[in-house]
């Protein structure tokens, strides 16, 4: 069931500056629900950072109220917070000759003794976070042994062991190959389905969270953070508005941007299926606008699995490969 774990009541939010404080964003006004992955996007300096560590009460907040579970976040004592808040950074953690698994179990300080020992309860809470991310076989490993991917799945199961409510992360995907990005963003995505906690994260792969996140947050500067789910962003023209650039065009078919490149001449193509598909794609890549007027005096029929380049003369030259049309077409 979800709930709107976080309330932000006209937040604003900054830092200190030399001669007076610097505003980031002003009066926002927005929920997170748990239950979901919610992303935040929004360019490089704009204050996603800002409003990640403000959210996090690693600094404060200029104006405004933020709520967890319907308490303000002013009214928590750091000890309470440990139970309610865990963070994923972007940093590589400096550690060596620490295992996963003692890194894990790092996430139960907040439930241990001065010591810090851990009891057979908090070694189960371990053994399933690790579980849960995938990553028993890694248990024994070092920090410094680990690859990105495998490091940052570290620090998740550490943030699932600390038994919060809430997990922030920030730029969790920043030093992924994109299979592993991927990897990772669906498994944020299926871990807020199975905990049914609230996961907020900033990150910069759009394409990525366009496909995967539940709810989007676009943070502009000196503007409004607008939120809302991909679809409905969509079709109310804001993820074009706030992504579209000379040769960035929303697709609003796939719901995903693309690049569209200058177009010095007209071809018509005819036929369906992916073959059909690919021929377009590489035909927009090289400059082709594609139509299906069949009065252009240069024509493109896919027929079963052979491409037939139609000149002017209607004579049909015949390829097996895209490759060898766009030589042809050069």
């Amino acid at each position: 069931m979800y709930t709107e774990t976080i309330q932000l009541k006209d937040l604003t939010i900054g830092y200190p500056g030399k001669r007076k404080e610097h505003i980031v964003a002003r009066h926002i006004n927005a929920a997170i629900n748990s239950g979901e992955l919610t992303c935040l996007l929004g360019a490089n300096g704009v204050g996603k950072s800002t409003l990640l560590r403000t959210l996090s009460a690693f600094q404060p907040k200029v104006s405004g109220e933020i709520f967890f579970s319907g308490k303000e976040l002013n009214d928590y004592v750091q000890t309470e917070l440990a139970k309610v808040i865990s963070v994923v950074l972007t940093d590589k953690p400096d550690i060596y000759n620490m295992t996963v698994r003692e890194m894990v179990g790092m996430g139960r300080c907040p439930y241990t003794n001065f010591w810090g020992a851990l009891s057979s309860e908090d070694e189960m809470v371990v053994d399933k976070a690790l579980t849960m991310v995938g990553i028993p076989h890694l248990s024994k490993r070092t920090i410094q042994t680990l690859s990105d991917g495998e490091r940052q799945k570290t620090m998740i199961a550490k943030a699932l062991a600390q038994d919060t409510p809430v997990i922030f992360l920030d730029e969790p995907t920043a030093f992924l190959d994109f299979p592993s990005k991927v990897e990772m963003m669906q498994l944020l995505h299926q871990l807020s389905r199975e905990t049914n906690k609230t996961i907020f994260l900033s990150t910069h792969d759009v394409e990525l969270a366009l496909q995967i996140a539940d709810n989007i947050w676009l943070m502009e500067k000196d503007k409004e953070v607008i939120t809302g789910s991909p679809e409905d962003l969509a079709l109310d023209g804001t993820l074009n508005r706030f992504f579209g650039r000379k040769g960035i065009v929303f697709d609003e078919e796939t719901g995903l941007f693309r690049v569209e490149n200058e177009c010095h001449k007209a071809v018509c193509l005819l036929g369906e299926g992916t073959k059909s598909v690919m021929v377009r794609k590489a035909l927009m890549r090289n400059g082709f606008q594609v139509t299906n007027d069949v009065s252009l005096p240069l024509k493109i029929e896919i027929i079963e699995d052979e491409i037939c380049l139609i000149e002017s003369n209607l004579q049909r030259i015949g390829f097996s490969t895209i490759d060898e049309l766009l030589r042809k077409l050069k």
